[in-house]
């Protein structure tokens, strides 16, 4: 099976290209350049494997939430080249992506949303499946849902943003954080997988962002304090 994903939706641009059983990656600090770079690697990774885009099977990619601009490149970017090549495309939640790539099977999943607020959901793995113990929301730091059990572990930049607020809410509950941990396009590429198995792939004019914050700009106030969506 040969699949692509890709997530612009933090600083980091990551993309992964699966060709059978080889994994190739590419993972950098890209600022605010994802729409400059990402077809050039994208292209760069194919040539790598030796593969044409008419090969993969599938494309992935990370849908939000996140930035507003990184995530609408992203579904950009899977529409154009699964239109241009025939393919579907599977969306796939970036909190999920942290919770994959965290390792754990507990996982609070925080991304800084800005705006002093964070991007949250909670989920716990049974076997090879994730389930949703709370949905992607956005919330205040101080106000994030409470959550029952412990062992849970952190995961995102809300957790290095926001820590002292989120490790006030789940005091006692959680074994670990990983603030520095990024939705990956390795991690796109494994939930990905099981949905294109299973026929449940979309036609590439369904490759939509997922947005939670319905702002899409800021006020002239807010940007003249330096604020970012």
């Amino acid at each position: 099976m040969n699949l692509l994903a890709f997530d612009t939706s933090t600083e980091y641009l990551s993309i992964a290209l699966l060709k059978g059983n080889e994994t190739l990656i590419f993972d950098i600090n890209a600022g605010q350049t994802h729409s400059q770079i990402i077809l050039p690697q994208i292209q760069a990774l194919l040539d790598a494997a030796e593969l044409q885009l008419n090969d993969l099977q599938c494309i992935a990619f990370g849908a939000g939430p996140g930035s507003f601009t990184g995530v609408r490149i992203a579904a950009g970017v899977a529409q154009g080249l699964g239109f241009g090549a025939n393919l579907p495309v599977v969306s796939v939640c970036t909190l999920l992506a942290l919770a994959e790539a965290s390792g754990a099977s507990k996982v609070i999943a925080c991304l800084d949303a800005r705006m002093g607020e964070v991007y949250h959901a909670a989920y716990e793995k049974t076997g090879n499946k994730w389930q949703a113990i709370f949905v992607p929301g956005l919330y205040k730091p101080d106000a994030v849902p409470a959550i029952m059990g412990d062992g849970w572990v952190g995961a995102g930049s809300g957790w290095q943003t926001y820590a002292e607020q989120l490790n006030l809410v789940y005091a006692g509950q959680l074994q670990a954080t990983q603030p520095q941990l990024l939705p990956t396009a390795s991690a796109i590429l494994k939930l990905a997988e099981p949905i294109l198995v299973n026929g449940e792939a979309r036609p590439a004019g369904e490759a939509m962002p997922i947005y939670i914050r319905n702002r899409v700009a800021l006020k002239t106030t807010e940007r003249e304090q330096g604020l970012r969506l």
